[in-house]
């Protein structure tokens, strides 16, 4: 695995070839449940923002929220920062170096910790990330069912005991990336490249013929749909009024167009001069992992006198330094 990594793995990623521990969380935490491509360009604006964690940790969420805006699963900006802020109160501006303490950091969860400390500090960790459990469920012909916490359990047993034993500093980071870059270039969840792939003489999926039966997990959260309208008041100069959204919830922590369940909560909110003058604009769907948001915009004419719930009036100008939810900051750009 460490000589195919070096000939035929990604080797050329910018958050690659560095030991800089900030620079591999915050790579780390961009790229749980989301594409290489989408990442790229986060990455290195969020590095020009915030060049080290002690300047992650002293700039203001708000700035964050803002740089991470359209990336979604708005969690990982704000436990980003929490994290940081903890690297640098409880740690001297020092990431741990090993997994077991990177775990208690906010946002950290034991690949994520494990990958930190094997790329940066040569630790012999294991990671499981999506990746890697297909290609070694695959390689072990592991079919237990992933949806029990016990069976999960045994798999991190098993990624444990495949870890190098020689040459760790060396050996870890190599291993490491390679069995990531395995899954994400070669063994793939369909149609997987078997004729190339180095495991393949070990590979019980692959003796048998049925690579895509692995890994199994029967548990499947099921999809569900919410309506949401958006009330989109501007006020004679133009300026459109956001409020935060509260914690927990959707878009926690974003600036937002107000939200309400229903079209009459969103007329109750408004002074009656303005119910008679709305505009509705053509609804729209934005697709999250588990649930698709039905938004229903509806335009509206106020005073700049009024307000709804804890926000402000914010002009054209503001929106791009704000943390909006990706389908509000959209539409605000084309409305």
């Amino acid at each position: 695995m460490v000589r195919w990594q070096r000939t035929h793995g990604r080797n050329a990623l910018p958050w690659q070839n560095t030991r800089d521990p900030y620079r591999v969380w915050l790579s780390e935490i961009m790229l749980q449940q989301t594409q290489v491509a989408a990442v790229l360009g986060y990455y290195e604006r969020f590095l020009q923002r915030f060049p080290d964690v002690q300047a992650l940790a002293a700039a203001p969420l708000d700035d964050v929220l803002a740089l991470w805006s359209g990336l979604g699963y708005y969690s990982r900006a704000r436990n980003l920062h929490r994290c940081a802020q903890d690297v640098v109160a409880l740690h001297g501006g020092a990431f741990p170096r090993t997994a077991a303490v990177l775990a208690t950091l906010p946002g950290i969860g034991p690949s994520t910790a494990a990958a930190i400390s094997s790329f940066c500090f040569g630790e012999r960790a294991a990671i499981l990330d999506g990746n890697v459990k297909r290609v070694l469920t695959r390689v072990l012909g592991f079919d237990d069912d992933l949806a029990l916490a016990a069976n999960e359990r045994r798999l991190w047993e098993h990624a444990r005991e495949l870890l190098p034993t020689h040459e760790l500093h060396e050996n870890m980071p190599r291993y490491t990336q390679g069995v990531m870059d395995l899954g994400a270039t070669v063994c793939l969840p369909r149609n997987p490249s078997c004729l190339i792939c180095p495991a393949q003489p070990d590979c019980a999926a692959a003796r048998q013929g049925r690579p895509e039966a692995f890994p199994v997990k029967t548990r499947k959260l099921k999809r569900s749909a919410e309506s949401l309208w958006l009330l989109h008041a501007q006020a004679g100069d133009g300026s459109v009024w956001l409020q935060k959204r509260p914690t927990p919830g959707v878009w926690a922590g974003l600036y937002c167009l107000p939200v309400f369940a229903s079209r009459d909560a969103l007329e109750d909110a408004l002074p009656p001069t303005a119910r008679r003058r709305l505009r509705e604009i053509e609804p729209f769907v934005h697709v999250l992992t588990h649930k698709d948001l039905h938004l229903h915009p509806v335009q509206a004419v106020v005073t700049s006198d009024w307000g709804a719930g804890e926000g402000k009036w914010f002009s054209a100008s503001e929106w791009p330094a704000l943390g909006l939810p990706a389908p509000v900051r959209r539409f605000l750009e084309r409305v």
